[in-house]
């Protein structure tokens, strides 16, 4: 029963990769082994300062916190974007245990992702909270705010923005699941820590915090934007 739950996650996570690429996560059983791939612990902990100084190099900035910022918001729509959408496509979640889970950087663009058999999750947000906010954001809220001084509440802004754009995303690609999405996302925006976030109105989703992206050169403000 356990190989054929592997199999299963496997499955799932390989469909949902077609979705997109914050969708992809590779499942290769050598990848732990690797020695470009390492936990995801490590990047919550001493490969942080160098993993924020490289985004700001590539964005261009001098602020440390505005590429922290970008730097977590980049995590955490690729850990939404995977888990919500075998989530509401297949009803299981994979077990992404952050020592079991593993990265690598990419340039341009977010982190790479892989998780070599996953255990399988019954799917509900409660969860996807366990999963990914308990998990992974919490302790990456934690390590950037002891690296450089980020505002807390703008950091949960960004994980709720990235939470919605995982949602927006999958619902195009599978407009059968939008509804299912939709619940699964306004219920963990709902509980804490996203709770204050941000409000869905006529316009869509509306965070109440600033990612910061317009103080990067030739950036502007997100369709979400508080300051919009």
């Amino acid at each position: 029963m356990g190989h054929r739950a592997h199999v299963a996650m496997d499955e799932a996570l390989a469909d949902v990769a077609r979705v997109g690429p914050y969708f992809s996560v590779d499942i290769d059983p050598d990848i732990a082994d690797h020695p470009l791939w390492r936990p995801l612990t490590t990047l919550y902990g001493p490969a942080l300062p160098d993993q924020i100084a490289a985004v700001r190099v590539r964005l261009g900035t001098t602020e440390e916190r505005v590429a922290a910022s970008l730097l977590f918001q980049g995590v955490a729509g690729r850990l939404w974007s995977p888990v919500l959408a075998t989530a509401v496509i297949h009803g299981r979640v994979p077990g992404l245990d952050p020592a079991g889970t593993y990265w690598r950087a990419a340039s341009p663009g977010p982190i790479l992702l892989a998780t070599p058999g996953a255990p399988t999750l019954p799917a509900g947000p409660a969860v996807l909270r366990r999963v990914v906010v308990d998990g992974h954001l919490a302790p990456l809220v934690t390590a950037v705010r002891a690296v450089t001084p980020v505002a807390e509440g703008l950091l949960w802004g960004n994980a709720a923005s990235a939470l919605v754009g995982a949602m927006t995303v999958v619902s195009r690609a599978r407009p059968a699941v939008s509804g299912t999405a939709l619940r699964f996302v306004e219920e963990l925006l709902a509980e804490p820590p996203l709770a204050g976030t941000g409000d869905f109105g006529r316009y869509g989703f509306r965070r109440r915090s600033c990612c910061l992206y317009y103080r990067v050169p030739g950036g502007g403000k997100c369709g979400d934007c508080a300051l919009l």
